[in-house]
C-alpha cells in the first residue's frame, strides 16, 4: 500500500484526503492519505520528528506538507531539489534509499493554474503579491522565473525584505522582487502599472472569512488580475472586492489540485488524472 499524508497545522478543513483518494482509486493504486495535524513549534517538536522518522523507515511513502511547516521542515531535510532550494521551503517530501529529500510543487502548481485563469488580454507584467510567508515564497520564485516585475507587500516589511534577498541570492541577481509596506499608501504608487494581484497570505481563509489583505482605503488596479491562493471559502472577501470592481478573479483550488497532482506525480511515478480531483470537489 502507497501510504501518504498531510503534515501541518490545523487541518480539519483540508480537502487533500479526498484529492488523492479520488486520484489513487482512478489510477488503480491501492494507497492512503492521511492527516498528521502538527502543532507549531516548540509544541510541535516531537511530533515531527515522529512521523518523519517513520517515513525514514518506510512507514511512510511521502508526504506533502503546508502551514506552519513548510520552513520548518528544512532542518531535517537530507538533500533538495533544485526548485525546494531556490525557493527555501518544502511542500513535498519524498524518501529515497533511507534519506528525505525536500521539494517544491507549489511553484509549479500555482503557474500551472495560473495559465489556466489569467485572460488572454494585454496587461502589464507587474504583480503586487500580498504576504511573505512559505506560501508566497513560491508564488515569488515562480513570477520572477517567469519575467514579471514582483513587488512583496507584507505587513512586516523586514519579513518582505527577507524573502526578496533570499531570493535574489538563489536566482539572477538583476530578478529582485521589492519590498514593500502592505499600507495604502506604499500601494497607491503601484496601482496604474500593475496586472496581477496574488494574495499569498492566510487572509480571508475560514473562519476570519470578512478579512481581505488589500486595504478598503484605495481601489484595485484597474487592469489587474486578482488570485486569491485561499479556497475555502470558495468566494473571498478578496475576490468579492475584485468582482464588484469588475476585475476578473480566481481561487486557490486550481493550484492546489495541480501542487496535490505532481506530488502524487513524483511519489507514484505515473501521471495523476487531475479530472477526477476536480470531480470529487464539484
Amino acid at each position: 500500500m502507497l501510504s501518504l499524508g498531510l503534515v501541518g497545522y490545523p487541518l480539519s478543513y483540508s480537502l487533500s484526503p479526498r484529492l488523492h483518494a479520488a486520484a489513487l482509486h482512478t489510477m488503480g493504486i491501492n494507497g492512503e492519505y492521511q492527516l498528521y495535524p502538527v502543532p507549531p513549534l516548540p509544541q510541535g517538536a516531537s511530533q515531527l520528528e515522529i512521523i518523519l522518522q517513520r517515513m525514514r523507515q518506510g512507514e511512510i511513502n511521502g508526504l506533502n506538507v503546508t502551514i506552519p511547516h513548510k520552513q520548518t521542515v528544512l532542518f531535517h531535510m537530507d538533500s533538495f531539489t533544485e526548485t525546494a532550494e531556490a525557493i527555501g521551503a518544502v511542500n513535498t517530501i519524498l524518501h529515497e534509499e533511507g534519506g528525505l529529500i525536500g521539494d517544491n510543487t507549489d511553484a509549479a502548481g500555482f503557474l500551472a493554474d495560473l495559465r489556466r485563469v489569467l485572460p488572454d488580454t494585454p496587461r502589464p507584467r507587474t504583480a503586487v503579491v500580498l504576504g511573505a510567508g512559505g506560501a508566497a515564497r513560491a508564488v515569488v520564485y515562480s513570477l520572477l522565473s517567469t519575467g514579471w516585475e514582483v513587488s512583496i507587500a507584507a505587513r512586516r516589511l523586514d519579513q518582505a525584505k527577507a524573502l526578496a534577498d533570499s531570493l535574489c541570492a538563489s536566482q539572477d541577481p538583476l530578478k529582485r522582487a521589492t519590498p514593500i509596506d502592505l499600507e495604502p499608501d506604499s500601494l497607491h504608487s503601484l496601482i496604474p502599472e500593475t496586472g496581477l494581484v496574488v494574495n499569498a497570505s492566510s487572509a480571508g481563509m475560514v473562519p476570519d472569512v470578512e478579512g481581505s489583505p488589500w486595504p478598503c482605503e484605495i481601489p484595485l488596479p484597474e487592469q489587474a488580475f486578482v488570485y486569491d491562493l485561499v479556497y475555502k471559502p470558495l468566494e473571498t472577501a478578496l475576490i468579492s472586492q475584485a468582482r464588484a470592481a469588475g476585475l476578473h478573479a480566481a481561487n486557490g483550488m486550481g493550484m492546489l489540485i495541480e501542487q496535490a497532482a505532481l506530488s502524487l506525480e513524483r511519489w507514484s511515478g505515473q501521471p495523476v488524472p487531475r479530472q477526477a480531483m476536480w470531480q470529487v470537489i464539484q
